[in-house]
């Protein structure tokens, strides 16, 4: 579902990206669009907004904001973020939350 704003249509992911930027900083954002993949759920089908696709969606996202939260709580932030996005037709969201220093640290190990 697209919204109008003051700079024309904006997608779902659109928003997203703006909306976890703004209150994460984050210096990785990869949203994807997988809505295509669960067109015959339930879900899907039972929401008017569906229809429009950008219902579900895998998210990696690294922010320094992390730094000493668990899992739960990163997955509390990027959804305190996307409230809105969640009450009006975002349905799925699969969360990969790293800070900086993990994705350092792993880059370091592969070598």
């Amino acid at each position: 579902m697209a919204s109008i704003g003051g700079k024309g249509l904006m997608t779902r992911a659109s928003r997203m990206r703006t909306k976890l930027q703004s209150a994460l900083e984050a210096s990785l954002l990869e949203i994807e669009d997988v809505s295509h993949q669960h067109a015959g759920h339930a879900a899907v089908k039972a929401n008017p907004n569906a229809a429009a696709g950008e219902t579900h969606f895998n998210l990696r996202i690294v922010s320094p904001k992390f730094q000493g939260q668990s899992l739960v709580k990163r997955h509390r932030m990027v959804y305190d973020a996307l409230a809105d996005e969640l009450s009006s037709g975002l349905h799925a969201l699969s969360i990969v939350a790293k800070t900086p220093m993990e994705i350092e640290q792993r880059a370091s190990n592969s070598k």
